[in-house]
C-alpha cells in the first residue's frame, strides 16, 4: 500500500502541479522510505535498508536538492516503476 501510494505521487509530479504538492510529496516520501526502510530492518534485509534510506534522504524536504524539473522528473519515473516491481517481485516469491 505505501509503495504503491508513493509510486502514484511521484507518477503525478509529472503534470503541473502547484510547488506545495511537491513539498508534500518531499515529507510524504520521507515518511513513506523511512517507515519501509524501519520495515525491511526487522526482516534483516540490509541492502533494502540502504535503498529505502537513501531514497529517504534524496526526497528530505529540509535541504533541496536541486537537480531540475526534467531529472527531477526522470529521478520520479525511475523511482515509482521502482517501486511497483518491487511489489510484483515479492509477490512472485511468495507464490
Amino acid at each position: 500500500m505505501i509503495k504503491t501510494s508513493l509510486a502514484l505521487l511521484f507518477f503525478l509530479c509529472l503534470i503541473d502541479m502547484p510547488y506545495g504538492y511537491f513539498q508534500l510529496v518531499r515529507f510524504l516520501a520521507l515518511a513513506g522510505f523511512g517507515f519501509l526502510a524501519y520495515k525491511a530492518n526487522q526482516v534483516e534485509k540490509s541492502e533494502q535498508v540502504f535503498i529505502y534510506i537513501a531514497l529517504a534522504l534524496l526526497f528530505q524536504p529540509f535541504y533541496k536538492i536541486a537537480l531540475g524539473r526534467e531529472l527531477w522528473n526522470m529521478v520520479d519515473v525511475v523511482v515509482g516503476v521502482g517501486l511497483l516491481i518491487s511489489i510484483f517481485i515479492k509477490n512472485k516469491k511468495l507464490l
